[in-house]
C-alpha cells in the first residue's frame, strides 16, 4: 500500500506526462515529480520524441535539491540506451534516495529498470498500478512492444441509434465542433489514421490534426484501395510532404494505376486481396515494416467490420451523439462484423463529454 501523500505525487506525474501527446509516439506518455521533505523541488515530462526523459527533465528543475528526494515516475524507469542514455543511470547520479513508480515497463530493452535501481542502493516502491491501468494510459506502447504489431484504434462517430451516416454514400456530419477537436487531437498522437476508399469517396477528408497545436510529425495517411481507383483531386493528396501518404491495393492491379498514385506522391503498397477487399494482416504487416507503430482507424463501415471481425481492433473510441438517423442509416457495426464479443472489451475510462457529444474508449482485455 502507497500513502495518500504517495497518490497523489503519482497521480501528478500521470497528469504532467499526458502533455505529451502527440509529440512523443511511438515513445510513452511519462510524467516525473521529485519531492524533498515534503516541497516538490522538481517536475518534469516527455515532452518530444528524441528529448529528454521525463526523469531528466524533472532532475534539472531540481538539481542539487534532487539529492535525498524521492521520485514519482508513471512508468518504470527505463534501463536501456536508445536516443537518450537509461533514466536509471541519471536518477543513481542524482543521489535520489526513493523511487516510486506507477506502470511497469513491458519493453525487452526498456524494463526492467526497478531492479537496477534497487541494486544501486535506492528504495522502490512499485508498480503501484495494474498492467490494466498501465495499458489504458499507454495502449500503443504496451501492446506493440508485447507483440511485435501495430497497435489499431477504431474511431466512430455514431448516432444513438447506432448509425454512422443518413445515408449510404451521403457525407453526414454527426457529432458537434467539440467533439471534432477531440478527434484532432486523437489523430495527432498516432503514427498513422487510417480509411477506406468510401469513406474518402463520400467524406473526402485530409485526415490531419489541423484543429489542435501540433508539434511532433504529422501522422501519416493510410487508404486501402484496393482497386486503385481514388481521384487525384482528393484532399488526402494535400499536406503530403509533412504527412506521406500510404496507398494499399490489390496484388493483381495494373501497373498503370499503380503509376499513376505514385506520380500523385503516394506511395503504394500492392498486398494480397481477400474475399471482401484487401488481406489485412498483410497491410499492418507493411505498416510495421516502414516503422507505423499506431494506427487510428475512421472507418468506414466495411473495414471497420473487416478489423472487427478479425479481432484487429485493440482500442475503440466511440463517439454517441444525441441524434437519430432511421433504418436507412449506415450501421456502424455491419453484420459483416459478425458476432462481436463485447465482453472482450473493458472501459479505459469513464465516459466524457465533448459538448452534447459523449465519448466513450474501451479497450480489449489483454489475451481476450
Amino acid at each position: 500500500m502507497i500513502s495518500a501523500e504517495d497518490a497523489a505525487h503519482l497521480d501528478r506525474a500521470l497528469q504532467l506526462g499526458r502533455r505529451g501527446w502527440g509529440h512523443v509516439q511511438p515513445n510513452p506518455l511519462v510524467g516525473c515529480v521529485i519531492v524533498k521533505d515534503g516541497e516538490t523541488v522538481g517536475e518534469g515530462y516527455h515532452a518530444v520524441f528524441g528529448g529528454p526523459h521525463a526523469e531528466i527533465s524533472a532532475l534539472e528543475q531540481a538539481k542539487h535539491r534532487a539529492e535525498g528526494a524521492t521520485a514519482y515516475v508513471s512508468l518504470e524507469p527505463c534501463r536501456h540506451q536508445a536516443k537518450t542514455p537509461p533514466c536509471t543511470g541519471a536518477l543513481l547520479g542524482a543521489g535520489l534516495r526513493r523511487v516510486v513508480f506507477g506502470a511497469r515497463d513491458p519493453g525487452a530493452e526498456s524494463g526492467g529498470g526497478a531492479l537496477v535501481l534497487r541494486e544501486g542502493g535506492v528504495e522502490v516502491l512499485g508498480p503501484v498500478w495494474s498492467d490494466r491501468v498501465g495499458r489504458a494510459e499507454n495502449p500503443a506502447f504496451f501492446h506493440w512492444t508485447r507483440h511485435g504489431t501495430p497497435f489499431v484504434a477504431l474511431k466512430l462517430a455514431m448516432s444513438m441509434d447506432g448509425r454512422i451516416a443518413a445515408r449510404a454514400g451521403e457525407r453526414t456530419r454527426v457529432t458537434g465542433a467539440d467533439a471534432e477537436r477531440e478527434s484532432h487531437r486523437l489523430r495527432s498522437g498516432f503514427d498513422a489514421v487510417m480509411v477506406g476508399a468510401g469513406t474518402v469517396r463520400a467524406d473526402d477528408p485530409r485526415l490531419t490534426p489541423r484543429l489542435v497545436s501540433h508539434g511532433g510529425a504529422m501522422p501519416r495517411r493510410i487508404l486501402l484501395d484496393a482497386a486503385a481507383t481514388i481521384p487525384l483531386d482528393a484532399a488526402i493528396f494535400a499536406d503530403r510532404a509533412r504527412a506521406p501518404v500510404h496507398i494499399f491495393v490489390a496484388s493483381g492491379v495494373a501497373e498503370a494505376a499503380i503509376e499513376r498514385l505514385e506520380e500523385a506522391g503516394a506511395h503504394v503498397h500492392p498486398v494480397t486481396g481477400s474475399e471482401d477487399g484487401l488481406d489485412l494482416e498483410a497491410v499492418l504487416a507493411v505498416c510495421w515494416g516502414v516503422g507505423i507503430r499506431s494506427i487510428l482507424c475512421e472507418g468506414g463501415a466495411r473495414l471497420a467490420a473487416s478489423l472487427l471481425r478479425e479481432e484487429r481492433v485493440q482500442r475503440l473510441y466511440l463517439f454517441v451523439a444525441p441524434t437519430t438517423f432511421g433504418s436507412e442509416g449506415v450501421q456502424a457495426f455491419l453484420p459483416d462484423a459478425g458476432e462481436l464479443d463485447w465482453d472482450a472489451f473493458e472501459p479505459a475510462g469513464p465516459p466524457a463529454m465533448f459538448g452534447r457529444d459523449t465519448l466513450i474508449v474501451l479497450d480489449r482485455q489483454e489475451g481476450a
